[in-house]
């Protein structure tokens, strides 16, 4: 049995702890909120006897065995941390952290404290995405990667009539790159590695985050290049795509393939099976990170240290050429 603490109360923490409470081997043992009320409102929602609102004694506590962190982006590093020196195993929602360095540091603090540390992507981990992998080679040389993934966020109704909140705050290291276009970046590294150079756009929003996007990459060693779109003030109906030269592979949504097949050259069309076992995308992820857990493992090799490493060096350059600038790229850490 693994005895998980949760660190921020919204809905991507329920929709975690609805795929996590199908799983046998784990149990929802302490809660963590800034505010009381919050901590234990959202406890005695899922029966939880234990709540904090000292980050400290939440770490230190030793009914937990392992931490899923899904509060802003901008707390992610020093959370982590502060549960991995305590001997806690680290689940943490994308983006990861708001940096290259602040990535680096968790990473090495995990190695130092023998525990394992996984960015929560799950795209990587659906049965949509196995099956892109398990059939790319049948449309020979790859040549072009897009990917589209633009959803109007909730949240922008607000910001219009002058409420800005989180999601539209450089100072929580928020914005449509980091909470939209990872999920377009992650997967193609997954695949291709790292693009050998990079070119950014973006509408910025007067909060001094970024409201929507685009990247190209080049695979200049695998003659190969990328698109990917993305925005929080549009939708975008889009399917995205792999081109190779015998034909291309079409994929209905990026961040949890379920519709996908292959279009030939010759005109024909398979359609690949998908067989999505659990309507809860977050499910395979959360196994996953359970399963390594059971089984001693310090590091995922599918969200593994180099493709969370690799994308957030894309998401720090793309931001660099877009002049978003984050409150946590200011620290000085030396």
């Amino acid at each position: 049995m693994i005895r998980f603490g949760i660190i921020g109360t919204n809905w991507i923490t329920e929709r975690f702890l609805d795929a996590a409470n199908q799983i046998d081997d784990f149990r929802l043992t302490a809660v963590y909120s800034r505010r009381e009320e919050t901590a234990h409102d959202f406890a005695n929602k899922y029966g939880v006897a234990k709540t904090f609102t000292d980050l400290e004694a939440f770490a230190k506590n030793t009914d937990i065995d392992a931490v899923y962190i899904a509060s802003p982006n901008s707390f992610h590093k020093e959370q982590a941390i502060l549960c991995m020196k305590q001997g806690k195993h680290v689940l943490v929602e994308k983006a990861i952290a708001s940096n290259v360095r602040e990535v680096k540091v968790m990473f090495e603090v995990a190695k130092q404290n023998n525990v394992l540390l996984m960015e929560a992507v799950k795209s990587t981990h659906l049965n949509g995405f196995k099956a892109i992998q398990k059939h790319l080679p049948k449309i020979g040389k790859a040549r072009r990667y897009f990917a589209s993934y633009c959803q109007y966020s909730s949240r922008y109704d607000a910001y219009k009539e002058g409420t800005v909140l989180n999601a539209f705050k450089p100072e929580f290291s928020n914005g449509a790159l980091m909470d939209i276009g990872i999920y377009c970046i992650y997967p193609m590294v997954a695949l291709f590695g790292k693009p050998s150079e990079i070119k950014a756009t973006s509408y910025m929003l007067e909060s001094g985050v970024d409201g929507q996007g685009n990247i190209v990459f080049d695979y200049s060693d695998v003659g190969m290049n990328g698109v990917v779109m993305y925005s929080k003030i549009t939708d975008s109906y889009l399917p995205s795509e792999i081109q190779g030269e015998n034909g291309s592979i079409l994929i209905d949504k990026i961040s949890e393939p379920s519709n996908v097949e292959i279009k030939y050259r010759d005109g024909s069309t398979e359609k690949v099976e998908v067989n999505q076992a659990n309507e809860n995308t977050m499910y395979d992820e959360v196994a996953h990170f359970i399963e390594l857990i059971k089984d001693g493992k310090l590091e995922s090799a599918v969200n593994s240290f180099e493709n969370s490493l690799i994308t957030i060096g894309i998401i720090e350059e793309a931001r660099k050429q877009i002049g978003l600038s984050y409150s946590a790229d200011k620290i000085d850490e030396r």
